[in-house]
């Protein structure tokens, strides 16, 4: 992912939610609450204990992992470029996403929000 701009924390290539590519796949590793509680519009949810199971739904070429402050993506994004995904981790998770303003939909058809 060397045209996007990220810095290394970890091993694991990280980026703010500010510099994420509107048009880069978005991979929501939170739990089933979390999600449907507030998640980016356009995010593939799969559950950071689903990950290996789930590899074939997985976007082709590169992609980004959020959670909910960046620990859980953090370590999936770890795995996962193990494995050889051309990943980032997505610095500050949904937390620093709805800092950021950046629009959110709900399951729950209430106004949504990072939980």
């Amino acid at each position: 992912m060397s045209e996007l701009p990220t810095r290394d924390v970890d091993g694991v290539p990280t980026i703010s939610v500010t510099d994420l590519p509107a048009d880069l796949a978005l991979v929501d590793v939170r739990e089933d609450e979390e999600w449907r509680a507030g998640h980016a519009e356009g995010a593939l949810h799969v559950p950071m204990g689903q990950v290996p199971q789930r590899l074939g739904e997985l976007p082709e070429g590169p992609f980004a992992v959020v959670c909910r402050s960046g620990g859980r993506s953090q370590r999936t994004a770890q795995w996962l470029q193990h494995n050889g995904y051309d990943v980032v981790n997505v610095d500050g998770g949904m937390g620093a996403w709805a800092d950021a303003g950046k629009p959110m939909v709900s399951e729950s058809g209430q106004e949504p929000f990072v939980r």
